[in-house]
């Protein structure tokens, strides 16, 4: 069977998605009319055995009606393996049309809006919507419009067995109605206890030497079961609800089942019906009812899957997609930044404000200033992972919304403070894992970080696996490896927030060296500096303190500008010896 939407992989949006699904729905439409229609079988063929077979006592009659159940049986299951495979072909195109959006809202979340929890919340929801697309739910949902014609029928039968089937399925739909407000406020909230629980896991398991070295363990503990608990007492309370429903509507319908034997027993004493009649029609009844019996048992499945669509939305619409721009010509000629303001992605606090300088080519950047003075929130910034609350970095005179971000992530390298490797070789992690990267790219950007040697002495070299998060390799290692990430295919920008946090002498002797050969090809680097060393190849220097730029200029004026200014550290006597405080640390000693 084919996939309904193949040809629609570059849906954005959760509606369009589906509505590029229409002609899966509307063959799974078709399948459910057939399996409905075809569901009279049992009914029909009672009442032919009682009214015909057992007064004529004919068996080949009643060979023959069997062979004609047993052929329609047949169609019906088949018709009903064909809507399965379909609603699953369904979920199928849905992911297809919509995983790569999906994921690339995963990964711009922390960068655009305030986040709780792990930041994989859009995927859990994406899976809840997927999997109830592939479940019994939706087919519960296309047999409900087909209630009418059961009840249609059981009329023809007799005006009172219809009457019974209208009562039973008016009940049964103020059940469903019950159930779905029932269940909505204690699955919602038990969904965020879900979320809390597993965001408070995962911290839990990143800071599993701390808490095992300092003895936490043990509050650690409480505290995860107070969470579990939580989450345990909404489930519990959501289940209750809906297996209650559950169980009350399968009982009344199988009471109504007997109502609708009884009535027709008073009909057949009474002559106004055939025995035939007591069998059908309770046959019918107990079918036409079915569906709303299984929509309220998976009524929670739909519950969560309509809230889980309501986020996916509402998170899509936070993160629209814009169609790339112009493309622009490569940079080379200057860096800077305007009025720049800016802080973390969702809040309304800015961490640093009027910024404002300009950097061309071949010159590196130190910036520097007490613990949150600004200076890490500013790298994100001029690299545009952090908004601009005002102002604008512009590369080349072009401000960053103007170029497209996969291409201009060609001409940014970037090492964060907190360095992150992929799973994968070295090679792979060097080359940004690029699907076919030239050996000569990789090992250029190795040998400018000054870590060829070292890759060398690993013990497969560049194809050595390190692990999640790059666990095979120590702290320096990945700093090292980070670093020549940054600058693999020779990027115009490449900026460094504390380069040299995990390095020895050595280290930071080829981190100068790298940063020089950077500005020897034309490129600009900026540098945040904790440690004066990571200042030595820098040429101009921003001095940052509460949010504000406080100088800016060459490094040997502005460093001379410091000193003249604060003679309480007799111990800064050049640009060699001054002792920055980086953010969140402690002046070096």
């Amino acid at each position: 069977m084919t996939n309904p939407s193949k040809k629609n992989v570059s849906a954005s949006d959760p509606a369009e998605a589906l509505w590029n699904c229409k002609a899966g729905f509307i063959g799974i439409f078709l399948a459910s009319a057939l399996v409905n229609i075809l569901y009279l079988t049992g009914s029909f063929f009672m009442l032919e055995v009682y009214d015909r077979v057992l007064p004529s006592r004919s068996i080949p009659t009643l060979i023959a009606l069997c062979l004609l159940a047993l052929l329609l049986y047949a169609f019906q299951g088949a018709f009903e393996m064909v809507r399965g495979r379909m609603l699953v072909r369904v979920a199928g195109a849905l992911d297809e049309a919509m995983s790569a959006r999906i994921y690339r809202a995963v990964v711009q979340t922390p960068l655009k809006l305030r986040t709780q929890g792990d930041g994989l919340q859009a995927l859990r929801d994406f899976d809840q919507v997927r999997s109830f697309l592939s479940g019994t739910g939706p087919a519960a949902f296309f047999d409900l419009p087909w209630l009418p014609f059961y009840i249609g029928i059981c009329f023809l039968f007799h005006p009172l067995i219809g009457i019974v089937a209208i009562v039973g399925s008016i009940i049964l739909i103020a059940l469903t109605f019950l159930t779905n407000r029932g269940t909505q406020g204690p699955s919602k909230k038990a969904s965020e206890a879900g979320n809390h629980r597993n965001a408070f896991a995962q911290a839990s398991q990143r800071n599993a030497e701390v808490m095992q070295a300092m003895g936490m363990l043990g509050r650690m503990s409480q505290l995860w079961e107070q969470r579990n608990n939580t989450y345990r007492e909404q489930n519990r309370e959501t289940s209750d609800v809906g297996n209650g429903y559950g169980a009350l509507s399968k009982v009344f319908r199988m009471a109504l089942q007997s109502a609708v034997l009884a009535t027709g027993a008073v009909l057949v004493i009474e002559g106004t019906a055939s025995p035939g009649i007591i069998i059908a029609g309770s046959i019918l009844t107990a079918r036409a009812l079915a569906p709303v019996e299984l929509a309220i048992g998976n009524w929670r499945g739909y519950v969560s899957c309509r809230q889980s669509w309501q986020r996916l939305k509402e998170l899509l619409k936070a993160l629209p997609e814009r169609e790339a721009p112009l493309e622009l010509p490569v940079p080379k000629e200057k860096l800077s930044a305007e009025g720049l303001a800016g802080g973390p992605p969702g809040a309304q606090r800015l961490t640093f404000a009027d910024v404002n300088f300009t950097v061309k080519a071949g010159s590196a950047l130190g910036v520097i200033g007490p613990s949150a003075s600004g200076k890490s929130s500013l790298a994100r910034a001029l690299i545009g992972i952090w908004p601009a609350f005002r102002g604008s970095v512009r590369l080349d005179g072009a401000a960053l919304d103007q170029w497209d971000t996969d291409r201009l992530g060609r001409y940014v390298g970037y090492l964060p403070q907190d360095v992150e490797l992929f799973g994968g070789t070295v090679a792979q992690n060097i080359a940004r894992l690029s699907e076919n990267p030239t050996p000569d790219a990789i090992v250029s950007a190795a040998k400018a970080a000054r870590v060829h040697d070292l890759i060398l002495k690993l013990p497969n070299g560049y194809e050595t696996e390190i692990g999640e998060g790059g666990t095979a390799l120590s702290a320096g290692q990945r700093q090292r490896v980070a670093l020549a990430r940054a600058l693999f295919g020779e990027p115009f920008l490449v900026v460094l927030d504390e380069p040299n946090s995990n390095l020895d002498a050595e280290g930071e002797q080829a981190l100068s060296e790298a940063i020089m050969s950077v500005r020897a090809r034309g490129g600009i680097v900026v540098v945040i500096a904790h440690r004066p060393s990571a200042l030595a190849a820098a040429d101009m220097v921003l001095m940052m303190n509460e949010g504000r730029m406080q100088a800016f200029g060459p490094k040997d004026e502005v460093l001379a500008q410091i000193l003249r200014k604060d003679n309480r550290q007799p111990q800064i006597a050049s640009p060699a010896s001054l002792k920055v405080v980086g953010e969140g640390q402690e002046s070096a000693s």
